[in-house]
Order: C-alpha cells, then structure tokens, then sequence
C-alpha cells in the first residue's frame, strides 16, 4: 500500500484516530485529515489524494455538500462514505453522487480494510482499462474494430468475474454470449457427474418472447465435442466453446441461429471462446466460494455448538465475530473463579438408588450452570458434586467479581426455589469466590488439552468453598473491595491458603443490591 494516500473527512476526533490507528496506518497508507467538510474539500481539492474517507454529518459542510464540490470539480478520487444512517434510501442517494462504496458506524478494522480493497481494486482495473485502451487507440485502423470487441469483453469479462451466485453467474454469461455473437439462442451446460455427461443450466433467446426451444441431439453432441477437443467446435449455425479451468472442462457455452440460419464465422469463435475463459474461471469461483463458505459454515456451527455447552450464548456470539480476542498458549490475566459444592452429597447419596442420585446431581449442576450462564461465566469444569467457573476470561468482563458474586447467590436460591426438585431433594451449595492473576489458556498434551485457569486465586476460591456451608457464599478480601457497594457482607475471620504463610481474611455475602 505504499505511496496511496488516503484522505480521512470527520470531524470525530476519535473516529479519525480509529481509522488510522488501527486501518491505515499498519496497512502502509499515507494517511492526511480533515476535522470539518470546508477543510476536506478543500485538501481534496488541492492536495493529490488517491481515495477518500468520509463522514456524513459534519460542521460546516456535510458529506452531501463535500460530494456535490466534488462533482462540479469533477474529481475522480474514490468515495467510501462512513456513516451511522444505513437506510437505502441514503446508499442510493450517495450513491448518484459518486460514492464508492460506504461502511456503517461502528464498523470493524477488517470490515473498513475490506472496503478500501475494493475501491481501490475497481480504482485500478478502471485505470488498467484506460491505460490499454489509450494504447490500442493508437495503432491503425485496421484494427480499431478489434479494439472495440476486446473491450467489449473485458468489460462482460469484469462483470461476470465479480458475480458470486451460480444461478445469476450463468444468466449473465448467456446474456454476454448473445450480445458478442450477435446469436438468437444461447445456453450454458456444465459437467453433471461422468464424461460427455452434461446438465443444461441456462437457455435463453434473444428476442423477448420467442418460443422456447429444446436443446437438439446434434446441439448436445456438438458441445461434447467443444468439451473433449479443448476448442470451439462450429457447424454452419451452431457453435460451441469449452468452458476450461486449466487442464479440466467444466461444461461448454453455445449459441446458435435457429430461424435466421446465419453461419458463424471464426471471428465469432474467437470472442466466444474468449468469454468462455472468462466463465470457466468465474464459474469456478463461484463454485469454491461457495463450497468454502459452506465448509465455513460447519465450522462455525461446530464452534457454536460446542462453546455453547460451557459459555454464555452473549460470549459465543462475541467470539464468533471477534475470534482474535482469545489469546490461547497462556497469558496472565485477572481472572475471578467460582466454586460451588453440593453439601452433605455423600451422605444423601448413601441412602438413595443410583438413578435418583443421577438425576438429582444433574438437576443441581443445572441450576449452577444456568446461573453461571446468565452471568456471562465460563463453566470450567465439573468436579463430581463440585462446578469450576471463571470470569473475565476468555472475553474481558470489567465487573467480573461482581457477575460471579450474583452468580453464586442465584446458585444458592435457585434450589431453595426449585420446584423440580421434590423439598427432600434440595441440597445446599456452599460457593467460595477469589480474584486473582491467573494463568489463563490451554493446558494439557497436544492430544488433550483444555482452556482452563490455574493459579494462586483459583486455590484460593476452592479453600474459601471448602469451609463454606450450605447457603453460604465466602469472597475474599480482593473481591469484596470490588464488590462492597453492591452487597452487604461481615467478615468470617481468616482463611489459610496452602502455600502461603499469611492467612487471608474472609467475608460472607449476606445480601446482593443489583
């Protein structure tokens, strides 16, 4: 990107540091600014700038009013328009007024870079164009009508090459075989399992409402030969060309003259045969991205599926458009742990059938799951009668012990409120809570492994649960300093930490405000 310079119109301070910071900067722009319409207009107007990105609402002059000076200097430096109004009303509007391309606000780093890619590809094809075009103008007459003709294909050439749907792709690319032959019929047909074995896609007349015909023996016969030849094949009023894509044919693109009879000439096979080129590859485009989009939606379906059974939907979904925000292979970070134990398990669980005991266990971990959930924590792990939870992690979360705090007290009133749970059913948790930094990323073998938190908070948040008693809720000193205006707690006296040879104090939640 060097030596492109880019010119950012907002009068948001913070908007234009965004952009350059974290778009333009890394990428290798030369970035200039305007904080107001007047003064982008004018720098765009003076200055060489080779793409501009603009704000809608501004003082002293709009987006609007910097379009229409635009126009009337017939400039033509690209637009991206950044604007917080995406009705399409608007876009159509900018739109007739020369805009590129336009983003809404917010808008990612990626989305924003993906944008200027392609003002600036369609800048440079369009200046590519202009270039050749320049160049063939002036050698002689005689092939001045040449000229015209490659033009003509280079442009069906760029539209059908930036189509993306199958179905549409094919459409256009019948229509541009009439148009460059000057045929009454076209029709695409594309390999359908075996050789020589093909499947009709497309059939169109020229003329609107001619009646629509049915592909002859010697028409399909004609374009296996195209096919198995690798070139144009031609009797009198049919023609056929090859749709390649390197050494494989992928179907072939005919056209005939059924009523008129008129012969092909081999100029009309060579601008067949052209923009069967064309076709071939944006056919096979089309194709792969459509295979990678489906093999990319799997995968996410996958990632979906599985995070959701430990994460909160809110954080899956968050990671799922963010996936740069984990930082996997172990960084050191706040992290707030959560554990919850059943209390007097083993002694239920001594008088009672194994298939209560099951479906019993679940329904607790149920209830501690979902209150973990509806706070937005990870589910670590679950420990027999015991769940692991932790916050702030993988996504940051500023009121983490807070979230874990609310989440410990739904715990322990869930299963008092439990109507699922027959009242001789209903076991206690007794929940300890810590923050702390913590190693946080994946820890196991390179065949197992899990995202997980170990540290000094994590031994910590399980000593505070260990001495709890059902209904209980035990924080440690760091979390009640961050959770003090929102809960009532006392103090319980001082926690030994394995380890450590001070004791740590410790403080129970009475009550939760939020």
């Amino acid at each position: 990107m060097s030596h492109i310079r880019v010119l950012v119109i907002d009068d948001s301070h913070e908007i234009r540091k965004f952009v350059v910071q974290y778009v333009l900067e890394p990428h290798g722009f030369e970035v200039l600014e305007a904080a107001d319409g007047a003064e982008g207009l004018r720098r765009a107007l003076e200055e060489e700038v080779d793409l501009i990105l603009l704000d809608l609402e501004m003082p002293k002059m709009n987006g609007f009013e910097v379009l229409d000076g635009l126009r009337d200097r017939r400039s033509e430096v690209p637009v991206i328009l950044m604007t917080s109004h995406g009705s399409e009303a608007i876009a159509i509007e900018v739109f007739h007024k020369g805009v590129r391309d336009y983003v809404i606000k917010p808008f990612a780093p990626a989305h924003m870079l993906e944008t200027i890619e392609r003002a600036l590809t369609s800048v440079r094809l369009q200046h590519e164009k202009e270039a050749l075009t320049t160049k063939l103008v002036q050698t002689n007459r005689q092939l001045e009508q040449r000229l015209r003709e490659f033009d003509i294909l280079y442009q069906i050439g760029k539209s059908v090459t930036s189509l993306l749907k199958i179905n549409k792709l094919l459409e256009r690319v019948v229509d541009a075989a009439l148009y460059v032959t000057g045929a009454e019929e076209g029709a695409i047909l594309l390999e359908n399992g075996g050789e020589g074995d093909l499947r009709e896609y497309v059939r169109k007349q020229r003329v609107a409402g001619q009646k629509q015909q049915v592909a002859r023996r010697s028409e399909s016969q004609l374009a296996v030969d195209a096919m198995r030849k690798g070139d144009a094949t031609m009797t009198g009023a049919m023609l056929y060309a090859p749709l390649k894509v390197g050494r494989r044919t992928i179907g072939a693109l005919g056209v005939n003259n059924r009523v008129t009879a008129r012969f092909f000439d081999n100029h009309d096979r060579r601008l067949l045969m052209a923009l069967a080129d064309y076709a071939a590859i944006a056919i096979e485009n089309a194709r792969l991205l459509q295979q990678t989009k489906q093999a990319k939606d799997k995968e996410k379906q996958q990632l979906l599926s599985l995070f959701e059974r430990y994460v909160a939907p809110s954080v899956v979904e968050k990671l799922v458009a963010q996936p740069e925000a984990i930082k996997l292979g172990g960084v050191r970070q706040i992290v707030t742990t959560l554990f919850a134990d059943i209390r007097g398990f083993s002694k239920f669980s001594a008088h009672t059938t194994p298939e209560v005991l099951v479906d019993v266990l679940n329904r607790h971990i149920a209830v501690a799951a979902e209150a973990i959930l509806a706070e937005a924590g990870t589910l670590d792990k679950f420990l027999g009668d015991a769940v692991m939870a932790y916050f702030n992690a993988p996504l940051p979360q500023p009121d983490h012990a807070l979230r874990a705090v609310r989440a410990a007290w739904r715990i322990c009133r869930a299963v008092d409120q439990s109507r699922s749970l027959p009242p001789a059913s209903r076991l206690q948790f007794g929940v300890g809570i810590s923050t702390g930094e913590t190693l946080v990323g994946n820890i196991g073998t390179s065949q197992l492994m899990n995202f997980t938190v170990i540290g000094d908070a994590v031994n910590m948040s399980r000593r505070l649960q260990e001495q709890a008693q059902g209904g209980q809720v035990l924080i440690c000193q760091q979390v009640y300093g961050l959770v003090k205006g929102y809960v009532e707690a006392r103090p319980v006296g001082m926690v030994e930490l394995k380890g450590h040879q001070q004791l740590e104090p410790a403080f129970e939640v009475l009550a939760v405000h939020v």
